[in-house]
């Protein structure tokens, strides 16, 4: 069966764009154009997707995300005006997968979502790869980091960030090196966002039964990834 893309956009010609290119790669999506009608559409049938615009005439997508985020991981897309940092990072604290600056284009919102959504579907599915002393294990064949045996929920962006840290403990990174391991293909992004990731990070490897505090901050200097004594 086709996977489910739900869309809830209000401006015509940015969803007739969306809706050609994703329908084009076999995606069958449900367009909505108010927030009313997005949380609606996801209770009557849950989508494998959501691609969400901050703005809505009844709201905005904040408000979509923070009310799938009470019952569902369902990976999410956040569409952001350019230059528009402080949305970009809310909607990653509320828990998004990825964003889409305007203007955009179509083949690569389909790219990212297609990605998105290989990730999601590898969940579990290979074996694990090397561990790191902490109880953390990077699987990198499926993109996934298990804590205590666990997968994490990562959006594409913590599991990057963390994998990168993972790979070279004890190294420290500064905040321009990840953003160019990580944040490559979003140059739009600066420096503040590394932080933001940080702060999830941290709260989701306590949340997961980590005491220690593994990514350590450098002052002036960066990140690394400490082994716990």
């Amino acid at each position: 069966m086709p996977q489910h893309i739900l869309l809830p956009e209000d401006e015509p010609a940015i969803a007739d764009t969306l809706l050609y290119a994703l329908r084009g790669e076999s995606f069958e999506v449900t367009h909505v154009r108010l927030v009313s009608e997005a949380l609606a559409a996801f209770r009557a049938k849950p989508p494998d997707l959501a691609i969400l615009d901050v703005g809505l005439p009844d709201g905005n997508g904040f408000d979509v995300c923070r009310a799938i985020r009470k019952t569902s991981e369902l990976p999410i897309v956040f569409l952001t005006a350019r230059g528009e940092e402080i949305d970009r990072i809310l909607g990653l604290e509320l828990g998004a997968d990825d964003y889409v600056t305007k203007p955009f284009s179509p083949r690569e919102v389909c790219a990212r979502v297609k990605a998105i959504l290989r990730r999601s579907a590898g969940n579990g599915s290979a074996p694990a790869g090397p561990v790191a002393e902490g109880g953390l294990q990077l699987d990198e064949a499926a993109q996934r980091i298990r804590c205590g045996g666990e997968p994490l929920a990562l959006t594409r962006y913590e599991y990057g960030l963390l994998a990168t840290l993972l790979k070279r403990p004890q190294r420290i990174f500064s905040r321009a090196e990840l953003m160019d391991l990580v944040w490559g293909d979003a140059p739009d992004t600066s420096e503040r966002t590394v932080d933001a990731h940080i702060k999830l990070l941290r709260a989701k490897l306590r949340a997961g039964g980590l005491e220690a505090d593994l990514i350590q901050t450098h002052r002036n200097m960066g990140y690394s990834l400490q082994t716990p004594r």
